[in-house]
């Protein structure tokens, strides 16, 4: 058994870059100083969850990766010994962006970056708009303390994503979120419904995968959205192991065994009986024929 303590930081954002900044660095050093060996930052940590509007100004949000906030990220990370997994929204030229996760190791090293391959495009959510798709594909990052597969949010959705990722040897999956429900939503029974396919799609990608998945969302309300909270981590097989509070900032640390792959793949082997020679039609669109 190796258990390796991650670190949920579900806040709430302003409207203020230097705040949300500010705020979140002392939740690092707060999680830091409690024992946390993995930090993990919701989506887009540094302000309001901008893609609910169509705005050319939002763009003014975007960043190099690596850059200014990474290497800042760097010297707090080495200062503590932690990893960091950063979300942050990436300029990567001239009128091209993307949802970009950094994870930077327990010495400070920037070790790389991942792009968020889908993109969703819905009322409150127009990432289309802002976000190129990724196009350095699924990854997997050795870090001290765990083998680290970073998606985020509506990559969640997507059993494909957690497969690739786990077949590269991660031992944790980590989803940065942002995702809420509709303010002019008042049936409680479709908000419970929402939050529970979210919560289950991704416990699923741990019992198909045999690996633990650790989701961090954001809370609080913005611009018609109230964000559910409700940051959690599932074991090995699927078992939540911690739920967070629905509308409540939260600095949580889980003890995370990421050894335990070895004995779910060995009960209900999974992994073994893929019929890899059967699976050639998933990389059509549909299947008309």
């Amino acid at each position: 058994m190796k258990n390796v303590s991650f670190a949920l930081i579900q806040l709430s954002c302003s409207t203020t870059v230097s705040e949300n900044w500010q705020k979140t660095i002392s939740s690092i050093r707060d999680a830091a100083s409690k024992g946390a060996q993995v930090i993990c930052l919701q989506e887009l940590f540094k302000s309001v969850y901008f893609c609910y509007e169509e705005k050319q100004d939002f763009f003014a949000l975007a960043e190099a990766i690596p850059g200014p906030s990474t290497d800042e990220l760097g010297a707090l990370a080495a200062e503590l010994n932690v990893v960091i997994v950063a979300s942050l929204f990436e300029k990567r030229a001239a009128g091209l962006y993307h949802n970009t996760t950094a994870v930077i190791d327990a010495d400070g090293k920037y070790l790389g970056k991942y792009r968020k391959m889908h993109i969703p495009d819905d009322p409150g959510y127009y990432e289309k708009y802002y976000f190129t798709p990724g196009d350095l594909g699924y990854q997997v990052f050795e870090t001290k303390f765990a083998k680290i597969g970073v998606l985020i949010c509506w990559d969640q959705w997507y059993p494909e994503a957690a497969r690739l990722t786990a077949l590269q040897g991660a031992e944790v999956l980590v989803y940065p979120t942002a995702i809420g429900w509709d303010l002019e939503e008042k049936d409680g029974e479709i908000n419970r419904e929402q939050y529970q396919a979210w919560q289950t799609i991704q416990r699923s990608h741990s019992v198909a995968n045999g690996v633990p998945v650790v989701s961090v969302n954001r809370v609080g309300t913005e611009n018609g959205q109230q964000f559910w909270g409700g940051s959690f981590v599932s074991n090995a097989f699927g078992r939540v192991i911690f739920q967070a509070s629905h509308d409540q900032e939260e600095i949580a640390l889980v003890e995370v065994d990421v050894d335990s792959s070895e004995y779910y793949r060995r009960t209900w082997p999974f992994f073994r009986d893929r019929r890899i020679d059967s699976y050639g039609g998933i990389t059509e669109r549909f299947l008309d024929k």
